[in-house]
């Protein structure tokens, strides 16, 4: 490969995750000379990619210039999928909406049609967006279940027969560029691009869900495994509770620690009559209303509500204990959409981990809530998979790239 092509997809990732640098600091990070570095950066400014922004803070003499990718130079399709709920943004390159968050009812458990009208929504948002299609970098996908990344399957929800790939699928009715990945793992990669995880070359984030998610960070790459399947954070047997598991075992984390067991047990509470502010308001019938009454709730200091996060947050705790003896990691970010109410979650997640791990080997792991707002994690994610994917394996198709 020409070596400017890789000078300039080092710079374009440099800026992509720190925003803003000099010539000189941009210089030390591909090793190359600053007349180069500043000969790349015109080449790159000429082309419509980056532009100058402003001055950085001098200690004495001429402030040195700054420089950034200019917002308006491409921007993704970042698809967030759960069970029940999918979100569709489309994204420029500093993680902000072009448009609402449009959002799809698909049932993925249930719905056979799951991935034609997947397709369909992507087609719409693509036919409502104010910019020309052409500026649109990639489709990114995050999606529970287990990926097979490299035949891109989901070998969990979206099958597709005989196997057929889900990223071939979506890209023949999109025309675009498609990557996928597990939901969590996409979590993961926004919080060390861009969240609590991001100067920490060894970190667990924490996925709060319908289910409990875990990617993971090790040496500064996100983990995936062998298979592309490591993280199955909720299926850790962990409960004598002969409580069936989604998976088909019994006793895993995810029957007594995930956002639906929080919904179960406030509605069997209710019926018992104890008393809670949320009594009016639970059910509705919609999954994610109720879901945000009892979150809602708990930071408003409801009792049955506060009581209901403690113990997740407790046995979530007990499963993180597990992890961390295997592990030892700098730090654990608690993400994903339900890592709301930090007073209430980290006191009950560190009394377990200080009850369950031996002293000396936490001491110096922090537990933290994200910084990113709920299920936008993932959305910032798949974002992130799409630059990342264009930059590292498809530099032809980058018009700034070409040589």
């Amino acid at each position: 490969m020409n070596s400017k092509v890789i000078y300039k997809r080092s710079i374009l990732k440099a800026l992509y995750y720190t925003r803003k640098l000099s010539c000189a600091e941009l210089s030390i990070l591909i090793a190359k000379s600053i007349p180069l570095t500043l000969k790349i950066l015109h080449e790159l400014i000429d082309l419509g990619v980056i532009m100058e922004a402003g001055y950085a803070v001098s200690g004495g003499g001429r402030p040195p210039v700054l420089y950034m990718l200019r917002v308006d130079a491409v921007y993704t399709l970042a698809v967030s999928m759960d069970q029940f709920i999918t979100r569709i943004s489309i994204m420029d390159i500093y993680n902000r909406h072009l448009m609402p968050i449009a959002k799809f009812e698909i049932d993925l458990a249930r719905d056979d049609s799951s991935l034609d009208r997947l397709a369909d929504a992507i087609n719409s948002i693509i036919a409502v967006s104010p910019i020309d299609k052409e500026k649109i970098l990639g489709i990114g996908i995050g999606m529970p279940g287990f990926i097979d990344l490299k035949r891109g399957v989901n070998l969990t929800f979206l099958k597709r027969e005989r196997g057929a790939s889900i990223v071939d699928y979506i890209s023949e009715r999109t025309h675009m560029p498609v990557f996928i990945d597990n939901d969590s793992r996409l979590v993961a990669l926004a919080e060390y691009r861009f969240g609590m995880a991001k100067f920490h070359q060894s970190s667990m984030v924490i996925n709060i869900g319908w289910g409990i998610g875990l990617g993971m960070v090790i040496n500064g790459e996100i983990f995936g495994g062998y298979n592309g399947f490591a993280g199955e954070f909720s299926h850790i047997a962990l409960f004598n509770n002969n409580k069936l598991c989604s998976c088909g075992k019994i006793g895993c984390l995810q029957t007594e620690a995930s956002l639906l067991v929080m919904m179960e047990k406030a509605e069997a509470l209710l019926r018992e009559n104890v008393s809670s502010y949320i009594t009016a308001l639970f059910p509705t019938g919609d999954i994610e209303r109720d879901c945000e009454v009892i979150l809602n709730a708990a930071v408003k200091g409801d009792r049955l509500s506060v009581n209901l996060l403690s113990e997740i947050a407790y046995n979530i705790g007990r499963g993180v204990s597990i992890l961390l003896h295997l592990m030892n990691p700098e730090c654990v970010v608690v993400s994903g959409r339900g890592a709301r109410g930090e007073r209430i979650w980290l006191p009950a997640l560190q009394r377990a981990i200080n009850e369950h791990c031996i002293p000396q080997l936490v001491k110096d792991t922090k537990v933290v809530m994200t910084s990113l707002n709920g299920y936008e994690a993932e959305l910032i994610g798949a974002s992130a998979l799409v630059i990342e994917s264009r930059i590292e394996k498809n530099t032809k198709a980058l018009r700034w790239l070409d040589v």
